[in-house]
């Protein structure tokens, strides 16, 4: 089972959620853990009888929630040390305890993903005090405009944590467009492509493609499908 880490203060229930659905329809068995502190999973994706601790099936995805790491799970399950049957675990992190707890590592593929006001910063670098190991953290940034003293203004705030900051940088452009898709398809209980942004878009292939290492082209031929 490959750990996807998604670290910081920024909301990623959404972007989550849409790789996941790239990845099950690409053959994967996914499961998406929510360990923050807002839960927001809890809210947004339907759960017949949700309790403290649940997995519910969402479009073909388990999604956990209540959970700090993976032994909590194994026992929900009731399958003691044996490896939880999945491809990929998607795991929406603010609280560098659980990180540390789950055991991701530098061979990991994790995500730093902020936008650019001081909360989303400072929130999701205060996070990262915590490291005890050297994380290497490629950055996903959410704002309708980019700047490289924005990017320079965050390694600032990360100087001293042990974090190893990879040379990619993903772009989401969002749009307010994008917003209303995105509540839209949470009332439907739907994940649904076709309304959101190009840019947006172009967002969730550099993101899916850097987690499974290629096949950009299978990725964008499956979006336009599910559109």
């Amino acid at each position: 089972m490959e750990k996807v880490g998604f670290i910081g203060g920024y909301d990623k229930t959404d972007v989550i959620i849409y790789i996941a659905k790239i990845l099950t329809e690409l053959g994967n068995k996914v499961l998406i853990l929510d360990t923050t502190q807002k839960q927001k999973t809890r809210y947004v994706v339907p759960a017949i009888n949700p309790t403290i601790s649940y997995v519910t099936e969402f479009k073909g995805i388990d999604v956990a929630v209540g959970f700090e790491n993976f032994d909590a799970i194994q026992n929900y399950f009731g399958i003691g040390d044996e490896e939880l049957a999945y491809d990929y675990a998607l795991i929406d992190l603010d609280n560098m305890d659980i990180a540390n707890n789950i055991g991701l590592s530098i061979t990991d593929r994790v995500y730093f993903v902020t936008a650019f006001d001081l909360y989303s910063l400072k929130k999701g670098v205060e996070i990262l005090t915590d490291l005890k190991n050297p994380l290497k953290l490629t950055k996903v940034y959410f704002s309708r405009t980019f700047y490289n003293e924005d990017d320079e203004y965050l390694e600032f705030l990360a100087l001293g944590k042990k974090v190893v900051w990879d040379e990619n940088v993903i772009y989401f452009p969002i749009e307010s467009g994008d917003e209303t898709a995105i509540a839209e398809n949470q009332r439907l209980g739907k994940i649904k492509f076709k309304n959101l942004s190009t840019d947006y878009k172009e967002g969730i292939v550099a993101l899916a493609t850097h987690i499974l290492g290629g096949k950009n082209k299978e990725i964008r031929s499956l979006i336009k499908n599910l559109e």
